[in-house]
């Protein structure tokens, strides 16, 4: 399939600059670290000092004005932060989540504050989950917003008798929670109670989108922990607006199954974010009564599209690998996320469009490369070729080697001639360049990298005749990298061939250098 053919283009072209994240962040040695802080609050609800490790995330600089999403981990301290951490990290390097602050709530007598009714036969007091959560609804989270840079969305994690408790805070103060992870939770207590309550709360959730994620083990212990009963009432009783999930796990013991269901909870958390969403051509010129064909280069999992330009929305068409429209459009995909706000979308336009035609025969120019001409001092902000100095021409031919400049920062190079086109159809070209570059294929301006361009590869589509095209790209460059990339999709090319570079016998270099 082409879409392939183009992911592979994608992914080969990042890592032979350097651009791909995850293969420049390879290294030998374990540097991880965590931006953890000891804090208090004197709490007048508990009348005592509580305890609260704050984790910020590592990219976050004091004074900016980022916010993140909180994690509130109960029963905290090492025991599950050696296990939501490090999952919230790798979740969040696979982009499959945003940077989150997590807050790890220690506690002083688990019993008491995890438990909402008292349970004569427990050998211990019980019972005061009502004013643990007025604490963390009056107290913690209004401190965690005022001194962290939260943006008001808050998770709850819990484990036993933490994800029962998390459970019954969703049921009891609903719009403090976009989302709740409940491991194997102690649904047992005080004969199902917090099962028996939600029969009646779960149809009075509010019409704000809640995420409920719940896990146990297979076998007895899902019997013997009520979460059976649980699921009955949510199968029952749950709202739409209730996204739920229950997952079983086979072989894992109640403190092992943390580690899969907190990995599995957090994806579910924000299913529908991905690293990219990404389609190819990203816009185009077409011609009438001509179809053409876009690539989705992602998973399409969760993805949505419209082609009049609306937002898509769950209920729009679902997205495929290939879509073959006809006549103009504004295409736009999007991922439907569990999370809004990380909802990601992407829009291209395609219009109709006279190109005028081709040159038919070229004078006084040979094949073998366009012209080139390397320019240093093009400036900080806005790159000008107008005030930059010409230091070299030549032709960007197969022996062309970008050391040969000995490039420094802030240089350009201004790439002209013309292309041979052999075959008439629709052909997609594939270029890569620095911030501030353009592309003209005759005369019209078809690719420009500006701080809104999602990536540094840029795709455009285009109905070609056979003949001569005038060319011109302005690439400009701020650092040493030279990247620059110049390759195409022809109409004759097999739906499993790959992009290829333009070749070189195919392009002609302009002798007049006229610019």
């Amino acid at each position: 399939m082409l879409q392939a053919s183009l992911s592979r283009f994608f992914l080969t072209a990042l890592i032979v600059t350097g651009l791909a994240a995850v293969v420049t962040a390879q290294d030998t040695l374990l540097t991880v670290s965590y931006n953890g802080k000891l804090d208090s609050i004197n709490s007048a609800t508990l009348n005592q000092k509580r305890f609260v490790q704050v984790f910020v995330p590592a990219g976050y600089k004091p004074g900016s004005a980022d916010k993140y999403d909180v994690l509130y981990v109960f029963d905290g301290g090492n025991w599950n932060m050696n296990v939501v951490a490090p999952l919230q990290r790798f979740i969040q390097n696979e982009g499959q989540m945003p940077p989150t602050i997590i807050v790890s709530v220690t506690g002083i007598d688990r019993n008491i504050e995890l438990t909402p009714t008292v349970l004569k036969s427990w050998n211990a007091p019980t019972g005061g989950a009502d004013k643990f959560l007025a604490f963390i609804k009056n107290e913690l989270i209004p401190y965690i917003n005022k001194s962290y840079p939260s943006n008001g969305d808050n998770t709850l994690w819990g484990h036993s008798l933490g994800g029962m408790f998390v459970t019954w805070a969703m049921l009891k103060e609903p719009l403090l929670f976009k989302s709740v992870i409940a491991v194997d939770p102690s649904m047992w207590w005080d004969d199902c109670y917090v099962p028996k309550m939600a029969a009646a709360r779960l149809k009075a959730l509010p019409d704000s989108t809640i995420t409920f994620f719940m896990s146990g083990r297979e076998g007895p212990p899902f019997q013997e922990m009520k979460i059976d009963t649980m699921e009955t009432m949510l199968r029952k009783y749950a709202p739409p607006n209730l996204k739920w999930k229950l997952v079983t796990y086979k072989g894992e013991s109640h403190s092992s199954l943390r580690m899969r269901a907190t990995y599995d909870g957090l994806k579910f958390t924000y299913e529908g974010q991905t690293s990219a969403i990404e389609f190819a051509p990203m816009n185009g010129i077409i011609a009438k009564d001509q179809p053409y064909k876009i690539y989705y280069t992602d998973d399409t999992t969760y993805v949505h599209y419209t082609l009049d330009g609306a937002v898509p929305t769950a209920q729009s068409p679902k997205a495929s690998h290939e879509l073959t429209v006809t006549g103009p459009a504004t295409v736009t995909y999007k991922q439907i996320s569990n999370r809004a706000r990380y909802g990601k979308s992407t829009t291209g336009q395609f219009i109709a469009e006279s190109l005028p035609p081709p040159i038919a025969r070229l004078h006084h120019a040979k094949p073998g490369g366009l012209t080139y001409r390397y320019y240093e001092g093009i400036g900080d902000e806005q790159p000008d070729l107008k005030t930059a100095t010409l230091i070299k021409t030549g032709i960007l031919d197969k022996n062309f080697k970008a050391d040969s400049l000995h490039p420094k920062n802030n240089f350009a190079l201004l790439i002209d001639g013309y292309l041979e086109i052999k075959e008439d159809g629709y052909y997609t070209f594939i270029m890569r360049a620095g911030k501030g570059s353009k592309a003209w294929i005759d005369k019209k301006l078809i690719m420009q990298w500006d701080d809104n361009a999602n990536g540094a590869v840029f795709t455009y589509l285009m109905p070609l005749s056979k003949g001569f095209y005038p060319v011109r790209i302005e690439s400009f460059y701020k650092k040493e990298d030279f990247n620059f990339l110049f390759y195409y999709l022809t109409p004759g090319m097999p739906a499993s061939g790959d992009a290829v570079p333009v070749p070189f016998d195919l392009e002609y270099g302009n002798d007049e250098h006229k610019h």
